[in-house]
């Protein structure tokens, strides 16, 4: 009896260690979730043919490792759109499924994709909502071609490609060229040089906005 008790205390411990250990990674686990800046947010990502692959999944995936829960919005659900460089993306929602108050922000990337986004009546009322409710709208590159076809961008300063600096101008922005440009809550950057700054003010923007 007492020869096999040296077995059992050994069982009893190695059983406590398991327990252990299982409550030390869930608690873990759980403060890795209490530190994510963006746990229980909803993204919407607009997708298009040729839209710049970079600019789309860079920050989509800077959202996501914040918590955030990211949703690709295209013109048909379930269909795969291609960037510029070959990247799939498929749209999880049609736009015509998007709710703007369902949503915490909204990311609009740059490429081609925007002169074919901005043709949609419901992108640019997604936006105007988006704008309304003060939700950060971010956008990059091209994407500013979006937000003039919304009508919401006089007296705001922004930064884009200088290709379309014109443009902007036109709806009335304030183009300068910074890497990245945040007034109030939307922002916006140039190019795919400037999307780690780009991420972080997007983030930061969600974040802040409580």
């Amino acid at each position: 009896m007492f020869q096999k008790a040296p077995g059992i205390v050994k069982v009893i411990i190695f059983d406590t260690i398991k327990i252990l250990i299982r409550i030390f990674v869930k608690c873990h686990k759980r403060q890795e979730e209490l530190d994510l800046r963006l746990n229980g947010k909803k993204i919407v990502a607009l997708v298009d043919e040729e839209f710049e692959d970079l600019e789309l999944w860079y920050p989509v995936y800077r959202v996501r490792e914040e918590g955030a829960e990211v949703h690709l919005a295209g013109p048909v659900k379930g269909k795969k759109y291609i960037g510029k460089y070959g990247v799939p993306a498929e749209a999880e929602f049609a736009f015509e499924e998007i709710d703007a108050n369902a949503y915490d922000g909204i990311l609009v990337p740059g490429g081609w994709a925007p002169d074919k986004l901005r043709r949609y009546d419901k992108v640019l009322q997604l936006v105007r909502e988006l704008h309304q409710a003060k939700k950060p709208i971010g956008q990059i590159c091209h994407a500013g071609w979006v937000l003039i076809s919304a009508g919401i961008l006089k007296g705001v300063t922004v930064t884009s490609t200088p290709g379309i600096r014109d443009d902007m101008q036109n709806a009335g922005a304030i183009w300068v060229d910074e890497p990245v440009v945040v007034d109030g809550h939307i922002i916006s950057a140039r190019r795919p040089p400037d999307l780690p700054a780009y991420g972080k003010a997007f983030v930061d923007a969600v974040a802040n906005r409580g």
